[in-house]
């Protein structure tokens, strides 16, 4: 598990719930990650900047064609997701104790 930053979000047209999300681990590029998380965030733009913890040693996965190299950690309230963060800011790539 890594802390990833947010830098860019987009909705998947073919579904409600799932975006597209782009997540910065410290890598060469970005990293994509799709996620169940579009009806809690509409907005795609509240989530730039945020910093949030990723999975990032899964198999791909392709949902509705878009591939997703990870899953973020997220928690439930009352069935809706909300995202975890640090409570402060560390850099992206860092590895989660």
């Amino acid at each position: 598990i890594r802390v990833g930053k947010i830098v860019a979000a987009e909705k998947i047209p073919e579904s409600e719930k799932l975006l597209k999300l782009f997540i910065d681990l410290a890598e060469v590029e970005p990293r994509q990650i799709v996620a169940g998380i579009g009806i809690a965030y509409s907005d795609v733009s509240v989530l730039i900047g945020k910093e949030i913890p990723v999975i990032a040693n899964l198999e791909p996965k392709t949902f509705l064609g878009h591939t997703s190299f990870g899953m973020l950690l997220a928690a439930d309230k009352e069935g809706r997701p909300v995202l975890l963060h640090p409570a402060e800011e560390v850099p992206p790539g860092s590895i989660v104790k």
